[in-house]
């Protein structure tokens, strides 16, 4: 908030280009190139370490693919397949809990739109059902015209 009270030139940092940089942001440099440099050296050998161990690995991964293939199948499918059932359960779990929420009346996120859907379907079935109380009476009614003309 007190910021707001000082002229904007207080507010930014003054860098001046003709200065010498300070003893810190030499410092600071030189550790974000050093580790800069570690990590591009660590990269590369590790890439080049992934090369040769696959090098290495493609005869044996060749004469082994026919095993490899459907038991990497057989894993992932099973994988799938408990993550599936779990996301189900967790959903499970939290629709029940939500619903005891809403029916113990802790007004849960949501109960709003739940209540005014609600409200409006039961309105809609009211008016349906008038319309066709209606329009059955003006069927009784037009029935009972036709006996008696007839």
């Amino acid at each position: 908030m007190s910021d707001q009270s000082k002229p904007a030139t207080q507010l930014k940092p003054n860098y001046d280009s003709s200065a010498p940089p300070s003893s810190r942001q030499v410092v600071k440099f030189l550790t974000a190139a050093a580790i800069g440099t570690v990590l591009l050296v660590l990269s590369g050998l590790t890439l080049t370490g992934t090369v040769i161990a696959l090098i290495i690995a493609t005869p044996a991964l060749v004469v082994v693919s026919p095993i490899l293939v459907p038991a990497g199948t057989v894993v992932f499918l099973a994988t799938a397949g408990f993550l599936f059932s779990g996301c189900c359960g967790l959903t499970a779990l939290m629709a029940l809990s939500w619903l005891y929420e809403y029916a113990a009346g802790k007004h849960p996120p949501g109960a709003d739109q739940l209540d005014y859907a609600r409200m409006r379907i039961a309105n809609k079935a009211r008016d349906m059902k008038d319309r066709a109380k209606e329009y059955g009476q003006y069927v009784h009614h037009k029935a009972q015209e036709a006996t008696q003309t007839s």
